[in-house]
């Protein structure tokens, strides 16, 4: 089982700590920022997305960075037995899936889904190029029947719309 492990963030303002649980960061305590001289100069904030929904988050201030470690460590001993693996796996895809981006930007690639393709799938399962007539000929009439069905329903369940005041002038 993977233990808490703390590293110094380089914020240069403020000690800001980030915490860890295995490869995953799972919370930072940190030094307040512009709060008042008598209010708790240190907090902390436990929990990670995606894997943790944010409502679940925890998060409290203490006095002292020793307070605020007790605190957070506190919390993530409670919140630790709610969690399952399949939390810390989607972080790690998560991680996974933005260095791969990050690693295409910086190759000058564009994304998939940024290339434009005229490829396209019919609701019967066939992919076709769209620019080439011979090829999506036969597909026309399984498109425009699903579309007639789509829009008929919608015709269907549409709601009715307000109206809108009118107004004399002309604004």
């Amino acid at each position: 089982m993977p233990s808490l492990t703390r590293r110094r963030c380089d914020n240069p303002h403020r000690e800001t700590w980030d915490v860890s649980y295995g490869d995953v960061r799972v919370g930072t305590i940190g030094e307040r920022a512009g709060i008042p001289v008598g209010a708790d100069q240190w907090g902390w904030s436990c929990g990670f997305y995606p894997g943790l929904e944010p409502r679940r988050h925890r998060q409290g201030t203490a006095k002292s960075f020793i307070e605020a470690r007790a605190g957070f460590e506190a919390d993530w001993h409670s919140l630790l037995p709610e969690l399952s693996d399949d939390a810390f796996e989607d972080c790690r895809r998560d991680r996974a899936f933005r260095a791969e981006i990050r690693a295409t930007r910086a190759r000058g690639e564009k994304l998939p889904t940024e290339i434009y393709s005229s490829l396209m799938r019919c609701v019967c399962g066939v992919v076709f190029d769209s620019h080439k007539p011979d090829e999506s000929y036969d597909h026309r009439g399984h498109i425009h029947a699903a579309y007639n069905t789509k829009a008929t329903k919608r015709a269907v369940t549409k709601r009715p719309q307000r109206k809108e005041p009118q107004h004399g002038g002309p604004c």
